[in-house]
C-alpha cells in the first residue's frame, strides 16, 4: 500500500502503548500511602519578603550598574509593588555602601535593611496598604 501518514500513526500508537505499559500504575500493592503531614509551618510573610529582597538585591548588585541590570520587571521577580519599593530603597542604600566600604559591607546592609523594612511592612501579618501595594 502507499507510504503516507498511516505508518506514522501506527508507530505513534505503538510508542504510546509501550510508554503506558512501562508506566507504573500503582495498582499492584493497593492504595499508595499518603505522604506524611508537614510538621513545619509556612514561612511568615516578612520572611518571604526578606528572602526575596535579599536575593534580588544580590543579583542586581552582581549584574552591574543600572536600574535594569537584570532586565526583569518586579513582577517577573515575583515581587509586589510594595516589595519592589523596598528593593529599590535597599539597592540605593547598598550601592552607596558598596562605593564607600566595598561589596561585603553592601551585602550586610542589604540583609539588615531588607529584614527591617519587610518586618515593618508586614508587622500586622499582611501589607498595610492592600494586596497590590
Amino acid at each position: 500500500m502507499g507510504s503516507g501518514p498511516a505508518p506514522r500513526r501506527a508507530l505513534a500508537a505503538a510508542a504510546t502503548t509501550a510508554l503506558l505499559a512501562a508506566a507504573p500504575l500503582g495498582c499492584a500493592g493497593g492504595d499508595p500511602e499518603p505522604p506524611p503531614p508537614s510538621t513545619s509551618a509556612p514561612p511568615a510573610p516578612q520572611d518571604v519578603c526578606t528572602r526575596l529582597i535579599t536575593h534580588w538585591a544580590g543579583v542586581i548588585l552582581d549584574a552591574g550598574e543600572g536600574e535594569d541590570a537584570v532586565r526583569l520587571d518586579y513582577q517577573s521577580m515575583g515581587l509586589s509593588g510594595g516589595q519592589n519599593d523596598i528593593l529599590r530603597a535597599v539597592l540605593a542604600d547598598a550601592r552607596a555602601e558598596r562605593d564607600a566600604k566595598g561589596p561585603a559591607a553592601a551585602r550586610e546592609l542589604t540583609a539588615r535593611e531588607a529584614e527591617r523594612r519587610c518586618a515593618d511592612r508586614y508587622r500586622s501579618g499582611a501589607p498595610t496598604d492592600g494586596p497590590w501595594q
